[in-house]
């Protein structure tokens, strides 16, 4: 996506050697959003960061984060993230920063006979407390972007498209998240290790134990019912605590399968 930080979307038409119109479609089936669209975000995110991260003035953040004036970049920013650059340096320091904003919304379609309502009831009769929140119209998840926490919003659009809101701190690696999510309403889970542990554990008060033991703390997220990433294996596999009560015995069950990565190339 950051072809299009320098030029536009002909330009890299052009270079891909398809028409901007096969370009636009070509966007629109994979992340629900044009090229145009994903740059604007792509730099409107990045200036949040550096709005939230740093000292710099406003007007050189927004001509750093390629804004060619300060008119658009408060435009953008306004229609991002529903505040002006001015109102979201002052509220930096909001521990509900990464939801404060409205999100990404991007319409994702779905594999023909993927019923997205059958299977966010299905994700809503699974959640994992802290981790997942979900009703039968609308599931949310923690999750792991490149090592920044973030979340997702997931909830019938149409009947072939499922409307994902993205609150990420930055949106690189965006269409292999809206592959994941793909995969995800179709039946696949969203995590193999995830799965692993839901399989190796029975009882959902295990798998929330596990989670306010071991998963990575996420604050500012209590509107959504949201409050840790799910553990990784490297934490389940380092846990020094004796296991005694029934409960930990099964979560001891399972940390035979849990490997740390391996440090061998």
């Amino acid at each position: 996506m950051g072809a299009l930080d320098e030029g536009n979307e002909a330009e890299l038409a052009a270079r891909l050697a398809v028409s901007e119109r096969h370009l636009r479609r070509m966007f629109h089936e994979q992340v629900g959003a044009t090229p145009d669209q994903l740059a604007r975000s792509r730099r409107a995110h990045f200036a949040r960061r550096l709005l939230d991260d740093t000292d710099l003035s406003v007007t050189d953040i927004g001509f750093a984060a390629g804004f060619g004036s300060l008119r658009q970049f408060n435009r953008v920013m306004v229609a991002i993230f529903r505040a002006t650059p001015v109102e979201l340096r002052k509220r930096r320091r909001r521990a509900d920063r990464l939801v404060a904003d409205g999100g990404l919304a991007l319409r994702v379609p779905v594999a023909d006979g993927t019923n997205v309502e059958r299977r966010l009831a299905q994700l809503a009769h699974t959640a994992i407390a802290g981790v997942e929140s979900a009703t039968p119209t609308r599931y949310r998840r923690t999750i792991d972007l490149d090592g920044d926490p973030g979340v997702i919003e997931i909830s019938s659009a149409a009947a072939d498209a499922a409307l994902l809101m993205v609150h990420v701190p930055h949106i690189e690696g965006l269409i292999h998240l809206v592959s994941r999510v793909q995969r995800l309403l179709a039946g696949d889970p969203w995590d193999p290790f995830e799965d692993d542990i839901r399989s190796a554990v029975s009882g959902s008060d295990v798998l929330d134990d596990l989670v306010a033991a071991y998963g990575k703390p996420v604050g500012g997220l209590e509107q959504f019912g949201l409050s840790h990433l799910f553990p990784t294996p490297t934490m389940l596999a380092a846990d020094p605590i004796g296991r005694t009560t029934s409960r930990s015995r099964q979560l001891h069950l399972a940390r035979p399968q849990v490997q740390p990565p391996s440090m061998h190339h």
